[in-house]
């Protein structure tokens, strides 16, 4: 591969991987939540309440300790720092959950946090010992929760999974390995896990 095709490629993954993080992909997944709802568009504001305790107030600190050399990047690469910072997230998106039920949002936007609190329980567990790539999961539950609430017609959303995949391996933040365990568990554990709970709903 000469030069020219190399920066097009890394620049094409970084863009992917830029536009598809975690916190801009569950951000969407927490706005579109309620969209099942009876008073949809009214209820988005419950999702973005939501938006703001898993993703906004998470990222701003972080990106606070990314300033303070206490954390290496926004996408956490050093596998050691990864518990610290997701428990850090976990307890904004207990609180947000708290917050959330003080103001009677709708069952679908707790169904959804709770869902993503399992997802980091599980990636804070795992992540001293293995690198699996938070971003192929963020993207693979989002898309299967997606097309799972919205029907067979949001099928397509479900080729951001290779796509993001691709662009993590592309950029050697992740082998095939962790990004393969990482579309995996969000597929079947996160969207998983959202099945079962959306009972609550009725």
């Amino acid at each position: 591969m000469d030069n020219t095709a190399l920066r097009a490629k890394n620049r094409t993954a970084r863009w992917l991987t830029e536009i598809f993080q975690p916190p801009v992909v569950v951000t969407v997944q927490l706005l579109i939540s309620p969209v099942i709802e009876a008073g949809f568009p009214g209820t988005v504001g419950y999702g973005a309440l939501a938006a703001l305790f898993v993703c906004v107030l998470p990222l701003f600190l972080l990106l606070g300790l990314v300033r303070l050399g206490k954390v290496t990047d926004h996408h956490v690469s050093n596998r050691k720092q990864r518990a610290p910072v997701l428990l850090m997230a976990l307890v904004s998106v207990l609180a947000g959950l708290q917050v959330l039920e003080a103001v009677g949002a709708p069952r679908s936007v707790l169904v959804m946090t709770l869902a993503i609190v399992g997802g980091i329980l599980v990636l804070a567990a795992v992540s001293p010992f293995w690198k699996i790539s938070g971003h192929a999961a963020a993207i693979s539950s989002s898309t299967a929760i997606s097309v799972l609430m919205l029907g067979p017609g949001w099928l397509p959303l479900l080729m951001l999974i290779p796509a993001v995949g691709w662009s993590r391996v592309a950029l050697r933040a992740h082998t095939a390995a962790q990004v393969v365990a990482g579309s995996l568990f969000g597929c079947l554990v996160m969207a998983g896990l959202w099945w079962l709970l959306r009972g609550w709903l009725v």
